[in-house]
């Protein structure tokens, strides 16, 4: 997470059709630098909510209460979306064996109005390809 492409830094991701995710990055305080253990918590969010949570976790990243970053994808038409009306919001962590950061994070996000449960996904199992809609089931690390 430590280059991220920043384009359209203010855009709303209904809005953006050029590219597949808009990024937010850790602006405030210290946090652990990444691991190949890391992972993210994945937030499902209907196109008609997306711009405001979007908003309300991208600040709340760049203010240092999440972790290095996240990411949200845009209204540019992805062949790895089940549903066109689902976006996702990835909130990332730098290593999925740190249970008391992972289960902070998730508890920020909770304050954020994500009280539905979510699932964590490892970076390992996403380089592996290991995603629902392929066929793989099981693949969270934590579900809460």
């Amino acid at each position: 997470m430590d280059e991220l492409p920043f384009a359209h830094p203010d855009a709303k991701p209904s809005e953006v059709r050029d590219v597949y995710w808009l990024y937010a990055k850790r602006k405030k305080g210290n946090y652990p630098a990444y691991t190949p253990r890391g992972g993210k918590w994945l937030i499902f969010v209907h196109v008609k909510e997306i711009d405001e949570v979007w908003r309300k976790i991208k600040k709340a990243t760049e203010d240092g209460k999440l972790g290095n970053g996240a990411k949200v994808a845009t209204a540019k038409p992805n062949p790895n979306a089940r549903n066109p009306d689902i976006k996702v919001i990835c909130v990332y962590t730098y290593d999925w064996t740190d249970e008391e950061d992972v289960r902070r994070i998730r508890e920020e996000l909770r304050k954020l109005g994500i009280t539905q449960k979510i699932p964590y996904k490892t970076d390992e199992d996403t380089l592996k390809g290991k995603y629902r809609i392929k066929g793989h089931t099981r693949i969270s690390k934590y579900y809460e």
